[in-house]
């Protein structure tokens, strides 16, 4: 499935359809995947994404008031379709059921304008998504940062793309709950095509290497079982992290546990003490560390060591962390006994989703056929496979 090559103007006339006056500009947002570096976001460690093209269209019309309209395609197909209207002015979230999604645009709008960057008048807001509700793909930081792009580009705001970057983060955290860590606004807002993002969570300091998988490309398995993060246990993990934390701190002086790596950790178990902590402060530490191994292993172009790490990363995921279950699991475990595999992981935030595999482009029809047909055998029903290109960020089309 390859959307990222769809025609403006199919935009603009639903646009047209919706709001009965022609739109402006469509712009587009990615989501994205992550090749390793789960749950480590928050806990100060190392990431490893990139930005996917599947992702968010939109299209932006001027008002000459102080009203936003928003319209979203998706919300059409689950509730009675309707435009979601609000002030410019009016900081406070959403708080109908049917309504919460706008949050992850107006979280956006309230926060530059606090900042004080001028936005004068209103605007026609349609939304047209290809993520997954739920996909672990991303589909809040890609709103979120579509908010940024077009407001940045509509009404001439000198704000810098890392700053956009930040109040993605700080709306996820502040406006709609979720204590999410700064990689997924990151990986979408600083996109770059064929390149993934090597990301220290902790200083933001960056740098772009290209994905070079050779014969290989990866392959994103979506278990079609919606998640929502804020209502699930990620934030019971970043409190339970934060305990750890606290307890190592009685002899060591840390703000993340990323700052330590194994050995020292092993050293210093004794003061947390409690089984399910230990755990999730180890899939932490470790993953960091796996993640550091993968980049070695990439930039040497020893493929088969990266795919070890990451189904090492699925493991931690699955015994210590406990955010991927059965559906998750199918997918990986089963993608791990196919022909032309090096490695498979689920990716996001866990508790469903999706999952990537790195295939051997030969095998990459034979690999999705495969592994649905025990998907759809265990769970009951069929899992998609995406083809994703790595594209750059947000942009105006």
């Amino acid at each position: 499935m390859e959307v990222f090559e769809m025609d403006k103007q199919q935009f603009l006339d639903e646009y047209q359809n919706v709001f009965k006056e022609p739109g402006k500009d469509v712009f587009f947002s990615p989501g994205r995947i992550n090749v390793i570096g789960e749950h480590t976001d928050y806990n100060g460690g190392h990431v490893f994404p990139c930005a996917i093209s599947i992702g968010t269209y939109g299209v932006y019309g001027p008002r000459e008031d102080t009203k936003v309209a928003i319209y979203s395609a998706n919300s059409a197909k689950v509730e009675n379709s309707k435009i979601i209207t609000f002030d410019i002015n009016d900081d406070q979230p959403q708080t109908a059921d049917d309504e919460k999604w706008v949050n992850y645009f107006k979280g956006m709008l309230v926060y530059l304008k606090q900042r004080g960057y001028k936005i004068d008048h209103g605007f026609n807001f349609y939304i047209h998504g290809y993520l997954p509700y739920g996909s672990g793909l991303s589909s809040s930081a890609s709103i979120e940062m579509l908010m940024g792009c077009i407001l940045k580009e509509e009404f001439n705001l000198d704000v810098d793309q890392l700053d956009l970057v930040k109040l993605g983060q700080k709306t996820e955290n502040d406006f709609v709950g979720l204590n999410s860590g700064i990689m997924d606004q990151f990986a979408v807002g600083m996109g770059k095509k064929d390149n993934a993002i090597y990301l220290d969570c902790n200083t933001l300091e960056y740098k772009y290497l290209p994905l070079e998988l050779g014969d290989y490309e990866i392959v994103i398995m979506s278990t079609n079982k919606t998640h929502s993060l804020a209502g699930s246990k990620y934030n019971e993990r970043v409190q339970q992290c934060e305990e750890a934390v606290k307890r190592l701190n009685k002899k060591l002086h840390i703000n993340k546990l990323g700052e330590i790596d194994s050995d020292t950790f092993d050293q210093y178990t004794y003061l947390i003490n409690d089984d399910t902590l230990l755990r999730r402060a180890r899939h932490a530490v470790s993953e960091n560390e796996r993640t550091k191994k993968a980049i070695d292993a990439m930039q040497k172009g020893d493929l088969e060591e990266l795919g070890r790490l990451i189904n090492a990363s699925h493991v931690s995921l699955k015994y210590d962390y406990e955010v991927t279950g059965k559906e998750l699991d199918t997918l990986a475990e089963n993608a791990w006994n196919q022909p032309g595999c090096l490695g498979a992981r689920m990716v996001g935030g866990g508790f469903a989703g999706s999952a990537i595999a790195i295939v051997k482009k030969s095998e990459a029809d034979n690999f999705k056929k495969n592994v649905g047909k025990i998907y759809k055998d265990k769970i009951g029903y069929d899992a998609s496979f995406y083809d994703a290109e790595v594209v750059d960020g947000p942009h105006k089309l």
